[in-house]
């Protein structure tokens, strides 16, 4: 879809009955009036339009209240799609979605090292344009949402900071704007994480949640009644820097005791290596299967691991005070060995009975949930959530 199209789709959608239908489908124009208070002309008019713009669908009768069976309302999930962007640290991947959040197209493309800023663009343009080519017709495609690794300006849309590439200030949003002519919307990979989990995993909507990314990095996001926390200068969710240690490891960013130090993958990896100096550990996956072979080293290292990221959960709790705790990235992999450290941790530490029990889950999306979240990007645009 052309790019300046989604204020018209929201003057013509109708947020509220959009979201409504979005999130209690199946649900009849009687339901939907009766729960939003409007009039049922009014609805039936929106719904119309709904209808007509190919967002709605009308679905199977459903149970007589006396009268007609009533036709059910849903949302058209194959109406329009959505390109998503899950930019580095080590790939990018592309994907084509629809509006149910199921992919289509994947493309992976390997980050090769010494990347500038041109060659990165070039990359993504790429993957881009090979899953536009899966796109029956370009008018259904809504837009292009991106997950960029490191620090982000959301409302320039420009990568600030990738630390692990050693990029800074690429003007992805302009560049891919012009490149495809389409909407693009961009954010952190770990506010994307967060914003994937809100709209494709299995919780209440609206929930204050924070969403805990333990990867190559460590990052969060937080969601306040359903919208993501930017902060005042774009740097809410940057947990991986926060102290948990005065006087402990040695961050990359030069700060010592930071929770990065201790729950990142390559953390992992380092630490197993100084503890097991004659296993020759190349990645924190191989901790986990030696774990799963019940070698105790491993065990106790991701014990340990779980309880750092305990502290650092009744730190966030105490601050933010989510409602819900969802933990994601490949480090979640190890859920069997960080999870009970983990609850013990902020059991321990946390002030009220409440903080303690702080519902702690791990990602129902997996993999996929920072891929979604730039899916989202543009879908909260669309919808207007």
């Amino acid at each position: 879809m052309e790019r300046g199209t989604f204020q018209l789709m929201k003057s013509v959608n109708r947020t509220l009955i959009l979201n409504k239908i979005r999130e209690n489908a199946p649900i009849s124009r009687a339901q939907i009036a009766k729960e939003t208070k409007l009039t049922p002309p009014t609805v039936s008019s929106i719904v119309k339009e709904l209808i007509e713009q190919d967002l709605v669908q009308e679905s199977t009768l459903g149970e007589s209240q006396g009268g007609r069976k009533p036709t059910l309302l849903l949302v058209n999930k194959n109406g329009y799609y959505v390109v998503g962007v899950d930019a580095g640290p080590t790939t990018v991947v592309c994907v084509l979605s629809n509006l149910a959040g199921e992919v289509c197209k994947r493309i992976v493309l390997p980050i090769t090292p010494n990347q500038t800023n041109e060659s990165f663009l070039s990359l993504i343009k790429e993957g881009i344009t090979q899953v536009l080519q899966q796109a029956s017709y370009r008018e259904k495609v809504l837009g292009i949402g991106v997950a960029m690794h490191g620090v982000v300006d959301v409302t320039t849309g420009t990568s600030v900071f990738a630390p692990v590439l050693q990029l800074k200030d690429i003007p992805l949003q302009e560049e891919l704007e012009n490149t495809f002519g389409l909407e693009v919307r961009m954010e952190n990979d770990a506010r994307a994480m967060a914003l994937g989990e809100a709209w494709f995993g299995e919780y209440e909507p609206k929930t204050n949640m924070l969403t805990l990314n333990l990867g190559s990095g460590v990052g969060a996001g937080v969601l306040i009644e359903g919208k993501l926390y930017e902060g005042a200068f774009g740097l809410a969710g940057e947990v991986g820097h926060m102290t948990i240690a005065l006087d402990g490891e040695q961050c990359e960013c030069g700060n010592l005791g930071c929770l990065q130090a201790y729950a990142s993958a390559p953390a992992i990896t380092r630490r197993a290596n100084e503890q097991m100096p004659s296993m020759s550990i190349t990645t924190s996956e191989e901790v986990y299967q030696l774990a799963e072979q019940n070698h105790e080293r491993s065990i106790q290292l991701l014990e340990e691991t779980g309880d750092k990221i305990g502290i650092g959960l009744a730190n966030l709790v105490h601050v933010i005070n989510p409602a819900l705790i969802i933990i994601g990235g490949g480090v979640a992999k190890a859920e069997k060995y960080i999870h009970a450290p983990m609850a013990r941790a902020l059991a321990e530490r946390g002030l009220t009975e409440a903080a303690k029990s702080t519902p702690i889950t791990f990602s129902e999306i997996g993999d996929d949930a920072t891929i979604l979240g730039a899916v989202a990007l543009v879908l909260q645009e669309v919808f207007g959530s």
